[in-house]
């Protein structure tokens, strides 16, 4: 969140300036190439080292502050009290100053956490939208945010409904960094689902091995189940302080916000007992909707008179333009996480389906050097909720599989099984793919095609969607919780195909 450096990486691979989007970049160091030029116009806001120059609260507009940006809180008092030193012109002083403390609120979070995968708006039910302010008087639904954008009520995360802050997951170990370097932000966070909702015995550690930066949260909190054992995640073993598990093995955790205590379920019996799906994260299943937008364009205004350096905090001449086409939300879409960690299947979201017009910023004409690129992104939508999609939603389900929205139909004519697509929006004339695919129906990527922010992130093969598919043509006839479609979570398919029925009628493959 200091250096940018995933955000900067990212940028500077699709401008072409670097062959990959993993190296190491601070923001204060950025200068003035086109990628870099477009972080400035556009991007720099976002990042703690940024300086807080106003007097106040943070706000869903503050941007940086160093320590500021998460552990500055004013009182009423402090509130009242300000008003008054600066309507005095700062010759009455405060008597109640702000003060810097741990007591983290989601507003600290959301001046960042609201843009690109909107992460805060997410949490709390919001998809962004193209309309006005004044598009949405008196309209139920919707809601004006403080830089004015709009957005629509979808639904929000169940742990947001339950009250839960930002920080009741993400503990000072995550945010406050553990001094190693990630390439990006996602890599820095240790905690999963599982970490709370365990599928067996839960991980723990007692009071008395807890390590400094925890004992004094936990001390500064008057937390008192000292004598209780505290639930720690599995993948680099710090703990969550604001957890505990009483004598009779039942896990709890106190809610940072207002102390209530919530019951840590375990996972739910179909979770931990099916095979079929282990690879499958838990965000996958659970995540009821995503933000989507497509049709992105950057062009550089040369003329404009009133640039901002979102850095520099200076005005020049000359700005990158963003504009978009459409904001929508759905179920997320599916990718494949591929590392010496393994192979899992993660939600992704169409990161960048745009066109750069590179020429505009070297003096060349409008639409005489544009570059078009379609990669989609590793996403954690932050909409979490008990119930899952269903079976169809992924296995037959076009926009999950990564073709984009439209039909998906199994058809069989004189005993032959076949899928067939037929796409929502018009093909994109730069790949002729539907303008919000990532990847061709049932047909192989062209060779050196970026399609992915991440280098160890992809869209489905051919083989692998055509397995998904297989599963899919089998739900066309057995409903998800039939018999047979159970056993299937458990032994997989291969073990049914063996016990055809004669009815059944198999996809074949072109």
């Amino acid at each position: 969140m200091t250096t940018n450096s995933g955000l900067i990486a990212v940028d500077k691979y699709i401008f072409g300036e670097a062959d990959s989007p993993d190296y190491q970049y601070h923001i204060k160091d950025i200068q003035n190439s086109p990628a870099d030029k477009h972080i400035r116009d556009l991007c720099a806001n976002c990042h703690l080292g940024a300086e807080k120059k106003e007097y106040g609260e943070i706000t869903q507009l503050s941007r940086g502050g160093g320590c500021n940006a998460c552990h500055l809180n004013y009182s009423e008092e402090a509130k009242t009290d300000l008003v008054t030193y600066l309507s005095s012109e700062k010759k009455e002083l405060p008597k109640f100053h702000p003060s810097t403390d741990i007591f983290v609120k989601n507003v600290h979070c959301f001046g960042c956490h609201s843009r690109s995968s909107r992460i805060s708006t997410n949490y709390e039910g919001w998809q962004e939208t193209s309309l006005n302010e004044n598009d949405v008087i008196n309209k139920v639904g919707y809601k004006v945010f403080e830089d004015k954008r709009v957005y629509k009520y979808i639904e929000e995360d169940v742990h947001h409904t339950k009250g839960l802050l930002c920080i009741d997951c993400h503990s000072s170990h995550e945010v406050m960094g553990n001094g190693k370097k990630y390439a990006h932000e996602e890599q820095a966070v240790s905690l999963q689902c599982s970490d709370c909702h365990f599928k067996e015995e839960p991980r723990t550690i007692p009071y008395d091995s807890l390590d400094i930066e925890s004992l004094l949260v936990f001390l500064h909190r008057d937390y008192t189940h000292a004598d209780k054992s505290i639930l720690v995640v599995e993948k680099d073993k710090h703990p969550l302080v604001n957890t505990f598990v009483d004598s009779v093995g039942n896990a709890f955790l106190i809610g940072k916000k207002d102390g209530n205590l919530h019951e840590l379920k375990p996972q739910s019996e179909i979770c931990s007992r099916d095979n079929a799906h282990k690879n499958v994260s838990c965000a996958t299943c659970h995540s009821s909707w995503t933000s989507r937008c497509i049709g992105c364009h950057n062009e550089f205004d040369k003329d404009e008179p009133r640039a901002f350096d979102l850095l520099d905090k200076k005005y020049g001449k000359g700005q990158w333009k963003e504009y978009v086409a459409e904001f929508s939300s759905s179920l997320p879409a599916m990718g494949v996480r591929e590392n010496n960690e393994g192979k899992y299947i993660e939600p992704a979201i169409p990161g960048m389906i745009l066109t750069i017009d590179k020429g505009s910023y070297t003096g060349k004409e409008i639409g005489e050097d544009v570059s078009f690129h379609r990669l989609y992104a590793p996403n954690s939508p932050h909409t979490t909720t008990k119930s899952v999609r269903d079976c169809k939603s992924c296995h037959s389900n076009s926009a999950s599989l990564g073709y984009g929205t439209g039909d998906l139909v199994y058809e069989i004519t004189n005993g032959i099984g076949k899928w067939t697509f037929n796409s929502e929006y018009a093909l994109n004339p730069n790949d002729d793919l539907p303008e919000d695919a990532w990847i061709p129906f049932l047909k192989a990527t062209e060779k050196g095609i970026v399609n992915s922010t991440r280098l160890d992130f992809r869209p489905f093969l051919v083989k692998e969607q055509q397995e998904l598919l297989l599963i899919g043509a089998c739900l066309q006839c057995h409903d998800d919780n039939s018999k047979i479609m159970q056993q299937s979570l458990v032994d997989g398919i291969k073990p049914l195909l063996k016990k055809l029925n004669k009815n059944c009628i198999l996809p074949t493959w072109n």
